[in-house]
C-alpha cells in the first residue's frame, strides 16, 4: 500500500459505525431493531411492512430517519434518541488504533450519519476520547445525511475542511461517491473489497492500515 499517495493527507475524516470499531461487534443489529420498531410504532404498521420501509427509506434518501422526515414530517430529535438507546457490551478498548490515529499528521475528526451523542459514547467506550479534534454528527449537516454531497459539503465548511488535502475512512461505499468527486483520497473499511471507481483504497483491518501511514 502506496504511502506516498497520503503525504499531502493534513485532514482525517472517520465514520463511525461498523468503521471505528469491527463489523463482528454487530450494533447496528440493535440500531435497526430500534428503527424498526420506531417506524412501527410512529407509522402504525406491522413489522414486515415496517422493515420494507425502513429499507426503502435508506435506499432512496440516504437513511431511515431522512425518509421518515421527508414523507412523514417527524421530529429527529426522538427518532435519533430511541434508536442510539443501544447497549455497547460487546465494544472494546482498541488501544492500538487509538495510538495509530493519534500519530497521524493533521487533523482527524469522525462523521457519522448517527448522532453526536451516540458518536461520543462508542468513542469513549473505544478508548478514544481525546484521540479526535471534532466529532460530527448528522445534526451538524441539518440532518442531511451521508451520501449526499451537500451533506459533505456541510460538515467540511463547519470544520474547515480542505478535501483536496484530505482522507475519508468509511464503511459504506456509496458514501465515498461524493467524497472522491470533492478531491479526497479514499478508503472503503469492510470485510470484502467493492470495485468501484470512486474507491481508492480497501482495508478490512483499518488499525493495520493505518500504521502502514505512520
Amino acid at each position: 500500500m502506496p504511502k506516498p499517495l497520503f503525504s499531502h493527507v493534513t485532514t482525517w475524516v472517520f465514520d463511525l459505525d461498523n468503521t471505528l470499531y469491527p463489523p463482528a461487534a454487530r450494533l447496528f443489529d440493535q440500531i435497526e431493531a430500534r428503527m424498526t420498531q420506531y417506524v412501527m410504532d410512529t407509522l402504525r404498521v406491522p413489522r414486515a411492512e415496517a422493515d420494507h420501509l425502513r429499507h426503502q427509506y435508506w435506499r432512496d434518501h440516504g437513511t431511515t430517519l431522512a425518509g421518515l422526515m421527508r414523507l412523514h414530517d417527524i421530529d429527529p430529535g426522538p427518532y435519533l434518541e430511541q434508536v442510539h438507546d443501544i447497549s455497547l457490551d460487546h465494544l472494546d478498548p482498541d488501544a492500538d488504533l487509538a495510538a495509530c490515529i493519534r500519530a497521524l499528521p493533521g487533523r482527524k475528526i469522525v462523521y457519522t450519519n448517527g448522532c453526536g451523542p451516540y458518536a461520543e459514547r462508542v468513542i469513549d467506550r473505544r478508548g478514544l476520547s481525546g484521540v479526535f479534534d471534532a466529532v460530527y454528527g448528522v445534526e451538524h449537516a441539518g440532518f442531511r445525511p451521508k451520501p449526499e454531497a451537500e451533506a459533505f459539503t456541510a460538515i467540511f465548511a463547519l470544520d474547515g475542511v480542505v478535501p483536496e488535502t484530505a482522507a475519508m475512512f468509511e464503511d459504506e461505499e456509496r458514501n465515498l461517491a461524493a467524497p472522491h468527486a470533492m478531491g479526497m483520497r479514499t478508503v472503503h473499511v469492510a470485510p470484502a473489497p467493492h470495485a468501484a471507481a470512486h474507491i481508492h483504497h480497501h482495508t478490512d483491518d483499518l488499525g493495520g492500515f493505518l500504521a502502514r501511514l505512520i
